[in-house]
């Protein structure tokens, strides 16, 4: 008969570590007792914070990230005849349910109240079970060598750097899996530089004040658009944290670096607080005081979106069109110039049309997958055709706000032939109609600034809108 595979968990079933994710759970479920990990470590130390935050935390071991490859590799061996065992420092509790979730594993070691397995002990205990080179073990860390060394044949999975040499040195090393990606890949993709792209918006004031020629106001924007990006992407990494469990019941964004187990979750702590310090402290040198203000109420604005706001019906999405206008007035600060009534009634219509269009996608994908509702979010499926109707309608008013502004006596300071901008109306009707044909359709996966970035007609509406403008000067 075939000897028994065992197998570590965290980092290796799991791309993650389970004390971090119970911390994670016990500060989202109980977020007023954050003080009683600190006491429960200086009473007993990690053992004891181990397993009583392992108890207290509501961790939902159906979502955690699993290594897939892993995964179907050992149901595999355990078709084939093999007997699996789990074998983990963490608590018995947390590892009997991962473990009856999997529904692979014949047997489970792990800590309890009376034993805490350190890498050592854990290795006498498998010794003790199975004998001297009676078991293969499945691990990833300079943890698990000690147990590389008593087990028959070693099996490495995603290796810490230097792993792979000392399992292959102590060990049998039958198989190595790696399944991670570039860590500038991981990295990129959790600040989200492709939504980089809505930060465009801050060069719009640049342009409706015909001030693309001067070139310190353009290096003032071109300063802006970046700390704001480093800013917009600190955010983007709390809000993935804030929200771990809601994305990973996500389709798509289960995929993110966070959510996936592809970026350390501890990693993610440290570097959204130090993009954030990095972008303030750029802004207060180079750019005013006002964007600095702008700034901080996108990011306490986007703050409170996080933790409650986009629970709210409707409340949502108008925060989200909020969003989008501030990065116009961030623009606005940056090089100095008047915020006008009209450029801010199209936004805020505009923005609240594709903040529509933003939620209606994400429901539509919520029902295409045979749920009702969104997690985390107060929408029904049902409210799919009310969603559509205000987001055409908002879109339209924007359109109505940009032909009475061709009426307005300001206008004619800034136009010689404001007439002209009248042409610019049915192209962004049209541009509204198709993008809300689009999402209707299911077809709208990304966000909708950063889709009309890519999409080829959406960039030739723009271009021709550009045209008519330069056109009325």
């Amino acid at each position: 008969m075939s000897i028994p595979i065992v197998v570590n968990l965290d980092g290796t079933l799991l791309h993650s570590d389970v004390l971090v994710e119970c911390g994670f759970a016990f500060f989202r479920s109980a977020p007023h007792r954050l003080y009683q990990p600190f006491n429960w470590f200086a009473i007993g130390g990690k053992s004891a914070l181990k397993s009583r935050l392992e108890e207290n935390a509501n961790l939902d071991v159906t979502v955690l990230p699993y290594d897939k490859q892993v995964i179907d590799w050992l149901s595999g061996q355990r078709a084939a005849g093999r007997t699996l065992a789990l074998a983990t420092t963490s608590h018995e509790h947390v590892a009997a349910r991962i473990a009856e979730h999997l529904g692979i594993f014949d047997k489970v070691f792990a800590n309890s109240e009376q034993l805490s397995r350190s890498a050592y002990v854990k290795r006498d205990t498998l010794v003790a079970e199975y004998g001297e080179k009676g078991f293969d073990y499945v691990g990833n860390s300079h943890d698990d060598i000690s147990v590389w060394q008593a087990a028959d044949r070693a099996y490495v999975v995603n290796p810490l750097m230097g792993v792979e040499r000392a399992a292959r040195k102590h060990g049998n090393v039958e198989r190595v899996f790696e399944n991670r990606s570039p860590p500038l890949k991981v990295c990129a993709k959790s600040l989200r530089l492709h939504q980089w792209l809505k930060n465009l918006l801050i060069f719009v004031p640049l342009l409706a004040g015909h001030h693309i020629a001067s070139l310190p106001l353009v290096a003032l924007a071109l300063v802006a658009f970046l700390v704001f990006g480093m800013c917009a992407s600190s955010v983007y990494l709390l809000n993935d944290l804030l929200d771990l469990e809601d994305d990973r019941h996500h389709p798509v964004k289960c995929r993110r670096p966070l959510a996936s187990g592809a970026m350390p979750l501890l990693l993610g702590v440290l570097l959204f607080p130090a993009l954030l310090a990095v972008s303030f402290a750029v802004a207060w040198v180079f750019l005013p005081w006002r964007f600095c203000v702008v700034m901080l109420a996108y990011y306490v604005l986007t703050l409170a979106y996080s933790l409650a706001l986009k629970r709210q019906v409707i409340v949502d999405v108008v925060v989200l069109a909020a969003l989008y206008t501030t990065r116009i007035i961030a623009g606005v600060t940056a090089i100095g110039v008047h915020l006008t009534f009209w450029l801010l009634a199209f936004s805020m219509f505009i923005f609240l049309s594709l903040a529509l269009v933003k939620r209606y996608a994400e429901l539509y994908a919520m029902q295409k997958d045979g749920r009702a509702n969104v997690r985390g979010r107060g929408y029904l499926a049902s409210d799919l055709p009310l969603l559509s109707s205000l987001g055409a309608a908002s879109g339209f008013v924007a359109v109505l706000v940009l032909a009475l502004y061709i009426q307005d006596h300001d206008t004619t300071i800034l136009y010689r032939h404001p007439q002209v901008i009248w042409l610019s109306c049915p192209l962004l009707l049209y541009w509204i109609s198709r993008i809300w044909i689009i999402t209707h359709r299911g077809n709208m996966r990304d966000d909708p600034i950063v889709f009309a970035a890519r999409d080829l007609t959406s960039l030739v509406v723009i271009a021709l809108c550009g045209v008519v403008f330069w056109m009325a000067i």
